[in-house]
């Protein structure tokens, strides 16, 4: 996997991240100004989104995405808000990194 493809993707990963977390915050505050940097984050972290699909295809771009925020949306859900999840739940998050240990392996496809 291409270094710069990862860099993007950890970038995008923060900003969404950032976003959810805005988000969850506006839910306790009610402040529509929360609310309104949610939403500029989101499509910040879209507008990057768009060159990682030039880089890496839309699959894995937005699969690699999707593996990601669930992995670090639940931590900040654990450490910042107290939110715990079953081990079922526990176990679908582990099967995401496995998933998204594989995706990021290299082979000989490509986009």
């Amino acid at each position: 996997m291409n270094p710069q493809f990862l860099l993007w993707l950890t970038g995008a990963m923060a900003i969404f991240i950032g976003g959810a977390t805005a988000s969850r915050a506006y839910i306790a505050s009610n402040n529509i100004l929360v609310l309104i940097l949610a939403l500029c984050l989101y499509c910040v972290g879209n507008l990057m989104m768009v060159r990682l699909m030039r880089e890496g295809g839309l699959g894995l771009a937005i699969s690699a995405s999707a593996i990601a925020q669930l992995v670090v949306v639940n931590i900040v859900a654990f450490i910042v808000f107290g939110e715990r999840l079953s081990l079922p739940q526990l176990a679908g998050v582990g099967l995401g990194i496995v998933a998204m240990a594989l995706m990021l392996f290299p082979t000989e496809g490509g986009a």
